[in-house]
């Protein structure tokens, strides 16, 4: 279901189905919530090695358009995991303080440390999408942050942070869908923001926006995932499976004791 963009290549969102389903026959396939459950399953259980190595970190990249499942994604896949070692962080437009800094400043105090998860619920991707769509800053200047993004996420692969970047996939069609849910239940409507529709109005600016960043950022140390986002059992269970596979191959391991257990009595 996920497509990865290759370095060096150029990934064109109209040629990828927001509404894939890999091989499942549809929400009722009984492997959804069997696949689901065992991925959920293995993902807890890496997530405790991880842990206790402490060497190493995992950062999770959540883009999308407005109405495509950020928080959904946060809730079904990374709500099941230690809170101790898992972090989320929502990402708005800076103020105050970080407004007078430079623009990965408050992004990169965020970066998980050894032995934890973060989740990056938008990201400094903002900085080369929003701000070039709507001109807050000229193009002289967005335009040389590709280089800099790139050296930042090599930087923290390189100090041992995976970086796993996942732009979730939805249809101009399904978002409408999704935003006039908001608007019908009154227990939803707090979701909607009349600010989306602004975004929603560039949709064709924001596909290219990504997709250039795409072909700028997506690299060997720290590719980007496209992953369909119409049907939200297909997300899910995408991001899972790609989380379980990114952490297996890092490897985590349980740290040998420095005693031998078998030499200790504990006193009834």
């Amino acid at each position: 279901m996920i497509t990865k963009v290759e370095p060096g290549t150029r990934a064109r969102l109209a040629d990828i189905d927001p509404a894939g389903k890999g091989h499942y026959e549809g929400k009722d396939d009984p492997r959804v919530a069997a696949d689901l459950a065992r991925y959920l399953a293995r993902l807890v259980e890496l997530q405790e090695r991880l842990m206790a190595e402490g060497k190493q970190s995992l950062l999770v990249i959540l883009q999308a358009l407005d109405a495509a499942g950020k928080d959904g994604v946060l809730k079904k896949v990374a709500g099941p995991l230690d809170s101790r070692g898992v972090f989320a962080w929502s990402y708005k437009a800076p103020v105050g303080d970080e407004a007078t800094h430079d623009y990965l400043w408050r992004v990169h105090q965020r970066t998980p440390r050894k032995g934890e998860i973060a989740f990056f619920n938008r990201s400094h991707y903002e900085e080369v999408l929003v701000v070039r769509v709507f001109d807050f800053v000229p193009r002289e200047r967005w335009h040389k942050r590709y280089e800099h993004i790139r050296g930042f996420e090599q930087m923290l692969v390189d100090e041992g942070t995976k970086v796993v970047k996942l732009y979730l996939h939805i249809s101009k069609e399904e978002q409408r869908a999704r935003l006039q849910e908001r608007l019908d239940i009154p227990e939803k409507n707090w979701k909607f923001d009349p600010s989306d529709l602004k975004t929603r109005a560039r949709w064709h600016d924001f596909q290219a926006a990504y997709e250039d960043a795409f072909a700028e950022t997506s690299t060997e140390s720290a590719p980007w995932y496209i992953v369909p986002a119409d049907r939200k059992w297909a997300r899910d269970l995408a991001v899972a499976k790609l989380l379980v596979e990114t952490l297996e191959a890092m490897n985590p391991q349980f740290p040998k004791p420095s005693y031998d257990p078998k030499t200790i009595t504990i006193d009834p």
